[in-house]
Formats: structure tokens, sequence, C-alpha cells
């Protein structure tokens, strides 16, 4: 039994009064979180209870907050400061500059009848209008709990985010009918290969002239220093972001909806990419190594628990240097400039990115019972 976390959206249809109110709510709830910060600080008190004790009368006289609100500020506090610490980098005091209103489900925020939402604000509650839509499930379904949801405002509009945990099944890795072997590159972002001999490839070619075009336009900011190109260069860098996210999630969603559940994904374990690729040229480097690879990866992992198939990750050396044939292995085998793979003992023949999907699939096939099928060679 796992666990995945999710964040489902939530829009809010306000109207101008309930705005000014949720903003002015975000105001003092930030305001307390820095008076609250500040405190602990100089007392170095991190014991939630006396530290509730002494700042619960203050935040709600001083700053008008409400008893739940309140609590917030003071656990929202303390798990900064002890994130800190676990990361050993002294007594630091953190800070928090946007505004920001954290909302514990189902008190200072609850669906109520009619289609509307109940949100806590420093005055009172407000009953608005909302749009769940494309996250349904996850708020009609019991086996889906609902977290601290967090008040987030893009281009005036307002969206509660709300972290979604469910427990899943491991799934039985013996009850497997299909394996696929993923593997990820720059020419093709992902190559897939099944045990029934299906071969996909999703080309990466417009994704990197897209990621260039991001480098020229940094490059000629970078070079401006001044403050409104700063504040470009950091909006650009959300931009780019929010963009590669999105592929990853599109990515991602294809390929598990496109096997059953019961599928065995398989993976090579790159966790250390990011130091291999760090000795390519330079002008290369942004290219190699800017890919979130780690995102697709965790995207794909957690549909597919969702969706009851299973990932396993192994060892990716050579897996695109040997034959799925004879398993001769040497790196003659691979043309990198023509990526061809050509194999010097039978001669089979190939494109390199697809050889290395068929290995991983051949090593995810070994992992399951002799009557399964995953032998690639009966499919090249």
């Amino acid at each position: 039994m796992g666990q995945i976390t999710l964040t489902a959206r939530i829009q809010l249809y306000l109207d101008d009064d309930q705005k000014e109110l949720l903003n002015s709510t975000r105001k003092a709830y930030t305001d307390a979180l820095n008076y609250v910060s500040d405190v602990v600080y100089n007392t170095h008190n991190l014991h939630e209870n006396g530290l509730s004790r002494d700042m619960y009368p203050t935040l709600r006289e001083r700053f008008g907050l409400k008893s739940q609100q309140s609590q917030s500020v003071i656990k929202r506090v303390l798990a900064s400061y002890k994130t800190i610490q676990s990361q050993e980098q002294g007594w630091i005091r953190p800070s928090f500059k946007k505004d920001q209103y954290e909302l514990v489900w189902d008190r200072d925020a609850a669906f109520y009848k009619g289609r509307l939402i109940s949100v806590n604000t420093v005055r009172k509650r407000i009953k608005v209008p909302y749009s769940i839509k494309g996250y349904e499930q996850y708020f009609n379904n019991p086996k889906y709990k609902l977290g601290t949801a967090k008040l987030i405002i893009k281009h005036g509009k307002y969206y509660l985010h709300v972290p979604v945990t469910c427990n899943v099944e491991e799934p039985d890795l013996v009850k497997a009918q299909t394996v696929v072997g993923i593997d990820r590159g720059l020419r093709f972002i992902v190559t897939t290969y099944d045990s029934d001999g299906k071969c996909t490839f999703v080309n990466g070619r417009s994704i990197t002239q897209k990621r260039r075009q991001y480098v020229r336009i940094r490059k000629r900011l970078q070079k401006k220093h001044t403050a409104s190109a700063r504040r470009r260069l950091k909006a650009i860098g959300s931009r780019e972001g929010r963009w590669v996210a999105d592929i990853n999630h599109c990515i991602s969603k294809r390929l598990v909806e496109s096997y059953p559940a019961g599928t065995l994904f398989v993976f090579e374990d790159l966790s250390g990419i990011k130091e291999v690729t760090a000795k390519v040229k330079k002008k290369m480097r942004y290219t190699m190594c800017s890919w979130s690879y780690s995102d697709l990866e965790q995207k794909i992992i957690y549909k597919a628990q969702l969706k009851g198939s299973s990932i396993i990750k192994v060892d990716p050396h050579f897996t695109s240097q040997r034959c799925p044939i004879c398993g001769f292995t040497d790196k003659g085998n691979r043309d990198k400039k023509k990526h061809i793979f050509i194999c010097q003992s039978c001669g089979y023949r190939s494109n390199d990115d697809r050889i290395g999907a068929m290995n991983l699939c051949r090593m995810g096939s070994e992992w399951l019972p002799a009557q399964v099928p995953g032998t690639v060679a009966a499919g090249v």
C-alpha cells in the first residue's frame, strides 16, 4: 500500500466585495506569519503548545484572525523553521513576502449547498460559486482525502489549490500482461517499446527549437542589466517552467492511457544524469541538462499508480550498446551521429533510441514469470 498526493484546483467566481475581503484576509494572514516568525527567531521557541498559548490572543486581537486561522499561522511558521533545521541551514528567519492564505479544508473552506463553496475571511464567511472542471473525481470519491488548501491568484482569477491524498495498492508484478520500456533523450523526448513489439516515438525537434528560442531571449535580456530586464527574465523562467510541465503532463497522460491496468513500465535509473551530462561542451550544457526528466518520470509514475500499473528502474549502462537479439555489447554497435545501431556480431540494425527502449523492455520482462509475454526478439 502506497500514498499519492496530487493537487486539485477549484476556481472561485467572486464579486468585487468578496475579492476585497479575501485580499484583506491574505494581507492579515501574511502579516501574522511574519510577526510569529520574528517571535520564534528571537525566542527560539519551537514548541507549538507554548507558542500557541503566547501568540493566540495577539493574533486574534492585533490581526483580526479567526481561531482556525490563528492556529494555521502558528503551524505554518513552525513547519518552515523545522524544514530549515532539517536541512541544517542554521538558525535562519523565514520571511513571507507574497501575500498568502492557507485554508484548512472543512473548516476554513468547505462545499456548501446550491453549488457554492464557503470560504472563511477575517470578517465573515462568504459563499461563492466555483468550478472543479477536470477534478470532479477527487471531490466525489471518499478514497481521496483533502488537505490544507492555498489561495492562489493568477491573472486576476482566484483559485484554491487543494492537496488530495489517496492510498493505492501495490500492483502484483506476477499479473502483469504488458511490459513497456521507456527510453528518454533529446532527439526523441520519449521512445517506447512494448512486449507486443509496438514502438512509439515522441519527437523532440519542436521542443528543442523552442528551448533555443528561450535561450536567445535570456541572453538578450541579461545584457541589458536593468530592473525591467530582470523582471522579464523572471517571467520568462516561470513561463518556460509551465510550458515544460504541460508537455510532460501531456506525454505522460498519453503514454499511460495507451496501456491497460497492470502494465509494467521500465525506466532507466537516471539519478546521475546531470553529473554525467555536465561534462559536455558548455554551449550544449543547457540543452543536455535543462529538460525536466525527473518531472516527466514523476508524472508517469503517479498516473501509472493511479491506474494500477507498476514502475521499476534498471541500470542504464549499455542499454544503447547491447544488441537485443544476440546480446553482443560494444561501443561500435552504435553510431551516435547517425542515430543508428548495427550489431557487429549478428548484423541487426535499427534506430539507437529504439534499441534502448527494446533493451529496457527485455530487462523488465526478466522480472516476470516465463509465461508472461515479454521476449522482445519476437517483435523486432
